[in-house]
């Protein structure tokens, strides 16, 4: 007579499925649907004044005012965009606006990392009282700087140049920067630097060799804002640079607005051009910035 197999009392217990059934996928919860309809909104936010753009750039003046701004043009006309390049300097002033952003992002951000190295690893006293001072730098008006600044790039002799704003910005730029690295590094691990130190490394190659590397992504990510955040720019642009040969694509957008008549088809395809370089910085840097945020957040 045959016995049933004994089942040792710590042995798991396996439970069979039964033949043919499925698992069901769990389905969104209330807050998941909720975060959904939100992002789904945004990007409907963003997206749409682009399509608009796209849609209007390409109507001639005639289509555009019998038509209804969502409504696709009748034919696809250039005139706003050969109008916009060679009637208003465009090239010109793109390379300005390429110059003035480019250097205020480099130079902001070299400011930066040596600002915050000195507050937050140099352990200065009084580091909290200086960090809320480049925080205080961020909250001043641009209205406030206009007259002293312009009377002091007026005795220098820099008005109309681009280093005016470029030295303004930086310094702007950079007060935000200092505030955030500062922050940053004030938890930067005291041993690393201290070993750095026994095998003779001094403060600069710590700070090249293994605190830049280290706030690689980060650096990144305020390079792209400090771009883009300049390019931007328009009222501080506007009271330095007073000459046809210095003016920055905002300013070059504003003169097409005239007191009486408006050239609406070349403005919105100004309008389009003027951001198109701002989206090839971003897209070229779109995965530093990833990988900038992500480790933000993971810290």
């Amino acid at each position: 007579m045959a016995t049933a197999p004994v089942t040792p009392l710590d042995a798991p217990v396996v439970k069979h499925s039964p033949v043919g059934t499925k698992h069901k996928k769990r389905g969104r919860t209330t807050s998941e649907w909720i975060v959904l309809v939100l992002i789904a909104l945004g990007a409907i936010l963003v997206v749409f004044p682009m399509l608009l753009l796209l849609i209007n750039a390409f109507k001639s003046p005639a289509d555009y005012a019998n038509s209804n701004a969502l409504e696709l043009p009748e034919a696809f006309s250039f005139d706003g965009i050969k109008a916009f390049w060679s009637g208003h300097n465009f090239p010109l002033a793109l390379w300005n606006s390429i110059f003035i952003s480019g250097m205020v992002a480099v130079l902001a951000v070299i400011l930066s990392v040596l600002n915050a190295f000195a507050i937050g690893i140099g352990r200065v006293k009084g580091r909290t009282w200086l960090v809320l001072v480049f925080l205080m730098a961020n909250l001043v008006p641009q209205e406030m700087l206009f007259d002293p600044l312009f009377k002091m790039y007026d005795r220098l002799g820099l008005l109309s140049n681009p280093w005016s704003v470029i030295i303004t910005f930086t310094v702007i730029q950079s007060a935000f920067g200092t505030y955030l690295l500062s922050s940053l590094l004030g938890t930067f691990p005291k041993e690393i630097l201290e070993a750095a130190a026994v095998d003779g490394a001094s403060r600069f190659r710590s700070l090249r060799s293994i605190i830049v590397p280290i706030l690689k992504p980060t650096l990144s990510v305020l390079m792209v804002f400090f771009f883009i955040w300049t390019w931007n720019e328009f009222l501080l642009p506007l009271a330095f640079l007073n000459t046809d040969d210095s003016l920055t694509v905002p300013l070059v957008l504003e003169q097409l607005n005239g007191e009486r008549q408006t050239d609406t088809t070349t403005l919105i395809a100004g309008t389009l051009i003027s951001i198109i370089p701002t989206i090839i910085f971003f897209l070229i840097f779109q995965r530093t910035l990833t990988r900038g945020i992500t480790a933000g957040a993971v810290k």
